[in-house]
């Protein structure tokens, strides 16, 4: 059954990590002995969970992605500006030597405002999809009554087959089961309540990245994008202004 669910994740209409989240869960309860009904009702809102995560991060990354898409519209409207004040920009920057240098300069800046702007914007996505699935397939282990080593073993099979990456979950695991023995309270109930901290966390990291994200886009604005607007539009504004004043006198 696992293996058919993992072949399912492998199709691209569908959100991968939540299939190989179920396969791992459906793996481990099998192993461990955990009663598979409770654990996939504990699993769906654990998928819940992580789902309106990345809705949170998305909706936080839409603005900042919004304005770097618009801004890079500037030294087209720079342009289009210049021709309605009847000046022929096109012409300018396509059959003048100056304009041509413009043109150059113009396009390599927007190339790297563009490769600029992608960087950002994936460094502020995250990387781990899935924050305290780990933890969760560990409690649904520990809560079938195996051994701790058994458990592990199961964890990480269960990662292994469904391709689950791993993250910084171990320590923390580490952590939670040691707790456990020393308060005598019940492993899972820890490791579950960790799982819903490691979630919150990445969803304020995400938060905090776009926040962080709508600042630094104004480096390429300011640096690539602008002179890029300068080169494009207004630069073929003043050649044009100078050509036709010297072809005048």
């Amino acid at each position: 059954m696992a293996e058919a669910i993992v072949a399912v994740a492998s199709s691209p209409t569908v959100d991968a990590s939540a299939w190989r989240g179920l396969a791992a869960a459906w793996l481990v309860a099998s192993d461990a002995g955990a009663p598979l009904a409770p654990t996939l009702g504990e699993l769906a809102g654990t998928l819940r969970s992580l789902s309106q995560n990345q809705r949170d991060i998305d909706t936080a990354l839409a603005g900042p992605v919004a304005t770097a898409r618009m801004v890079m519209a500037l030294p087209l409207i720079g342009i289009l500006f210049g021709m309605a004040l009847g000046f022929d920009s096109i012409r300018v920057l396509f059959t003048t030597p100056p304009g041509l240098l413009c043109l150059a300069l113009g396009i390599a800046l927007m190339l790297l405002a563009q490769l600029w702007n992608r960087r950002l914007l994936r460094a502020a996505r995250p990387t781990n999809l899935t924050p305290g699935l780990v933890l969760d397939l560990m409690a649904i282990a520990v809560s079938g009554g195996a051994s701790l080593p058994r458990a592990e073993r199961a964890v990480a099979d269960a990662r292994k087959a469904c391709g689950i990456d791993s993250d910084d979950s171990d320590a923390a695991i580490t952590e939670v089961l040691e707790l456990s023995r020393r308060a005598g309270i019940p492993a899972a109930a820890l490791l579950r309540a960790e799982a819903i901290e490691a979630r919150r966390a990445a969803r304020s990291a995400g938060e905090r990245k776009a926040a962080t994200l709508a600042v630094t886009l104004m480096l390429p604005l300011g640096l690539c994008v602008l002179p890029a607007f300068m080169v494009l539009g207004v630069a073929p504004l003043l050649i044009a202004v100078i050509s036709s004043t010297v072809t005048g006198l």
